[in-house]
């Protein structure tokens, strides 16, 4: 009886330190089984780049913190333009977005965060209440760049040959280091003598004009947002200038011409007629922009006279009024027109298929 009474005392003795052990933690098998993890909050917290970014770089890697882990299985971000690349999880509160191609210079992106029942979703299952976007502005780009890329394209007299290739395609948009030489040999030099890399000019714009005209873009010149996402679509398909690279050439020394090279080489030369001296040719080089089979040119003559011609055929304007056209005379070869550089008919249905718009036109002695 006294071992059986022992026995019993040290089982409630165990039992009692138990309940006394539970009760100075706060803990209880009850609790402990019953009571789940409390709820966290689930909120984007920061991204990079930040709203309303400016100057980011096209090659740039975006992230977005969370308030708490984010489930493995929830929806990720999307970019608005899109933008080929991967988003993934790199720590268990931050979604990461690498792409796979540039940020398209010039344009104001936006990371979407999708939020409501069928939005990003947190480990514990929380949902985020509303979606959130988060605009910023990528970084125009260079006109070197520009420049590089026309020339890999056939846009431009010159080519370009990186001194290393790109180690990512999200690296299209950024100078590449690399040197630019001429297509051909004896280029004349009122030709050459307009190229400056890294600056803004008339070889430039023109190739610029060229490249929207295939492309179905306005012919501004300007290498916006719009021609941007073209030029880099082109570098990673391959998609060259379906053109040969043309250039006229128009002299004021007596017998006046019309001179037009295709690549490099002379391909026909007429007699043509440019201004008269109270309406003179700018001389100078110039893109054509506007250009007709058949157009009505009208305006004012010298005395203050109205005039207006019907029917004038292969119109090529590179310079205001003044355009390359057919028109006839009895003689070509010196100044009769109001500013025009006029050919016989026939000579200007030669070269009217051999200016499209972005053509360099020089006009000069």
């Amino acid at each position: 009886m006294v071992l059986a009474v022992s026995a019993a005392l040290l089982v409630l003795g165990g039992g009692a330190a138990g309940i006394v052990w539970a009760a100075r933690t706060g803990h209880s098998t009850a609790a402990q089984a019953g009571h789940a993890p409390a709820v966290q909050q689930f909120h984007v917290v920061s991204t990079t780049p930040t709203l309303t970014a400016s100057v980011v770089p096209s090659a740039t890697t975006i992230t977005v913190s969370f308030s708490s882990a984010v489930s493995p299985s929830s929806p990720m971000p999307t970019l608005s333009p899109p933008v080929p690349g991967t988003w993934s999880l790199v720590s268990p509160t931050e979604v990461e977005f690498v792409p796979s191609a540039p940020l398209v210079p010039g344009v104001t992106e936006s990371v979407i965060v999708p939020g409501g029942p069928t939005g990003m979703v947190s480990a514990q299952g929380i949902h985020l209440a509303a979606p959130t976007t988060v605009p910023f502005n990528v970084a125009p780009g260079s006109i070197l760049r520009v420049q590089q890329l026309l020339a890999e394209l056939g846009y431009l007299p010159l080519s370009f040959t990186p001194t290393t290739p790109l180690t990512s395609m999200s690296q299209e948009a950024e100078v590449q280091p690399g040197t630019f030489s001429w297509r051909w040999p004896d280029l004349p030099a009122s030709l050459t003598s307009l190229w400056t890399p890294g600056q803004m000019n008339v070889i430039t714009k023109g190739a610029i004009m060229a490249f929207e005209d295939v492309h179905g873009l306005a012919t501004d010149g300007i290498a916006g947002p719009a021609v941007w996402t073209d030029l880099l679509a082109d570098a990673t398909s391959g998609h060259t200038d379906p053109r040969p690279w043309n250039y006229v050439y128009v002299s004021e020394t007596q017998p006046e011409t019309v001179t037009v090279y295709s690549n490099g080489t002379e391909v026909y030369k007429t007699l043509a007629n440019t201004g008269i001296p109270a309406a003179p040719t700018a001389q100078g080089t110039f893109p054509v922009y506007l250009r007709y089979v058949s157009t009505t040119m009208s305006g004012t003559n010298p005395d203050g006279t109205p005039y207006s011609d019907p029917n004038v055929p292969w119109v090529s304007y590179f310079n205001g009024g003044d355009a390359l056209h057919g028109f006839v005379r009895p003689g070509y070869g010196y100044p009769q027109s109001l500013g025009c550089v006029e050919m016989a008919p026939q000579d200007a249905a030669v070269v009217y298929p051999l200016t499209p718009i972005g053509t360099l036109v020089t006009v000069g002695n």
